[in-house]
C-alpha cells in the first residue's frame, strides 16, 4: 500500500544521503537540526529548537481531537566508516552506523506528506531527538520539559532492524529492549617489579580473578527464567614489561529485563568485586550507573503500530509476538511517562546484511518509504479524519 508522493520519496533519498555524508554525534546535531526544522517549517509546523540541547520538535494540528507524539534518533556514532558508498561519512571517526539518518529522514518525508493530506483530526508533535547513544538524550529532552511543552496521550518509536527482511516489521506488547546499566570498578594493589611480586599486591591479578567471579553473576544467581547479560568489555592496567601496576579498571555493561533483576546484579557485582578484591589484600571501588530503562511497550499502544504495519506490508510480514533485544534505547524513558510502542522495521537484503553498530553498516534506502508509509497510516489510524 502506497501512501508516499514520489517527490518525497526522491528528497528523502537526497537528504538520507547527505545526513549519512554528515554524520553528528551526541549533542552536536546542529547541521541535522538545521535541516530538519526548515524542512518543517517549510511544511506549516509550529518548529520548536533547544530540548536536550540540540532536540527538534515540530507540531501540526488539523482541530481538536487527540495528541500524539513520534520520535525519531539522529545522532551518529564513533566509528570509522569502511566501505566505499559515494556517500560515505566526510567527518574522521564518526559514521551513522546505526541507521539513524534513516530515522530521521523517514519521519521527515512522513512529516511531509501529513502536512499535504491533513487526513487526521488531533495533533502530532514529531519529536527528532538527539544523543540516543549512550548519552541519554531522550531524557535529557524530558528533563528540559517535553511532555510539559508537547504533553501526548501516546508516543512511538520506530527502529530499523537488519536481522529482519526488507518489508516487515516486529513488535509485542510488553517488553522491547532490555534496560542499560554501565560499570566501572576500580581494582589498587600495590605495585612492584615484576620479578618480585611477592613485595607487592598484583591488582592484575585481582581484576582476573573478578572478571571470572561475574561470569556467575547471571550463571548461577539470577535465574534461568530471567533475562540478564553481564559482560565485562574493558581491561586497563600497566604500562610497560617489567612493572606490577598499582591499579586496574575494569567497565563494562549490564543489561536485564527487570527492575528487580538489574538491582539484584548491582549488589551482586558490587558485593563480589569487593570481596574478591579484599581476600587478596587490594581494593575495588566500584561506580554503577543506570544508564537506560527497559523499553516496555503498552499493549493497547502496540495493537494499533502492529494494524498500522499490516495496512503498509500486509498482515503476514508483521510479527506481533517477537521475542525482547537484550540491546537498549532510551525511547525507554518516554516509554516511562507516556503511553507507547517502540516497533522493529526490517532492512535486511542481500545487499544489506551489515549488523547495527558495524563500520560497513549503511541504512537500506528501499525501506524508506516503508517506514515514512508506516508514520503515516499510525498517525490516520489513531487520529481518524
Amino acid at each position: 500500500m502506497t501512501v508516499l508522493d514520489d517527490d518525497i520519496l526522491k528528497m528523502m533519498t537526497g537528504w538520507r544521503h547527505d545526513l549519512h555524508a554528515h554524520p553528528e554525534t551526541a549533542f552536536t546535531e546542529i547541521r541535522t537540526g538545521d535541516l530538519v526544522a526548515a524542512q518543517l517549517a517549510a511544511d506549516g509546523y509550529a518548529v520548536h529548537r533547544g530540548l536536550g540541547q540540540t532536540g527538534v520538535v515540530g507540531t501540526l494540528s488539523t482541530g481538536s481531537g487527540p495528541v500524539i507524539g513520534l520520535r525519531a534518533d539522529m545522532d551518529a556514532l564513533f566509528i570509522e566508516e569502511k566501505g566505499d558508498l559515494p556517500y560515505a561519512s566526510r567527518i574522521a571517526g564518526k559514521m551513522h552506523a546505526c541507521g539513524h539518518d534513516g530515522h530521521t529522514v523517514m519521519l521527515l518525508g512522513a512529516a511531509r506528506q501529513l502536512a499535504r493530506r491533513r487526513n487526521f483530526q488531533g495533533t502530532i508533535h514529531v519529536i527528532f531527538q538527539p544523543a540516543e547513544e549512550n548519552e541519554g538524550g531522550g531524557r535529557r529532552m524530558i528533563e528540559d520539559g517535553l511532555f510539559d511543552l508537547f504533553p501526548c496521550s501516546e508516543i512511538f518509536g520506530l527502529h530499523n532492524w537488519p536481522a529482519l527482511p526488507l518489508g516487515s516489521f516486529a513488535i509485542n506488547g510488553s517488553t522491547m529492549m532490555a534496560a542499560f546499566d554501565t560499570f566501572e570498578i576500580t581494582v589498587t594493589g600495590r605495585g612492584c617489579h615484576g620479578a618480585m611480586p611477592e613485595t607487592g599486591i598484583d591488582p592484575i591479578v585481582v581484576a582476573a580473578q573478578i572478571v571470572l567471579g561475574l561470569q556467575t553473576v547471571v550463571s548461577r544467581r539470577v535465574s534461568p527464567l530471567e533475562k540478564a547479560v553481564l559482560s565485562v568489555t574493558q581491561i586497563h592496567g600497566g604500562d610497560t614489561w617489567n612493572v606490577i601496576p598499582d591499579s586496574v579498571v575494569l567497565r563494562g555493561t549490564v543489561r536485564c529485563m527487570s527492575p528487580e533483576v538489574q538491582r539484584d546484579i548491582e549488589g551482586l557485582l558490587r558485593g563480589l568485586s569487593q570481596s574478591i578484591a579484599a581476600a587478596h589484600g587490594a581494593v575495588a571501588d566500584v561506580v554503577y550507573e543506570h544508564r537506560y530503562p527497559a523499553t516496555i511497550n503498552a499493549s493497547a499502544s502496540a495493537d494499533k503500530a502492529a494494524r498500522a504495519a499490516e495496512e503498509v506490508v500486509g498482515r503476514s510480514s508483521v510479527t506481533t509476538d517477537c521475542p525482547p533485544s537484550m540491546a537498549s534505547e532510551d525511547f525507554g524513558y518516554m516509554l516511562q511517562r507516556l503511553p507507547g510502542a517502540y516497533i522493529f522495521m526490517g532492512v535486511g537484503d542481500d545487499g544489506h546484511r551489515a549488523a547495527l553498530h558495524n563500520p560497513i553498516y549503511d541504512f537500506n534506502d528501499g525501506a524508506l518509504a516503508t517506514g515514512a508509509a508506516f508514520w503515516v497510516r499510525l498517525v490516520e489510524r489513531v487520529l481518524p479524519g
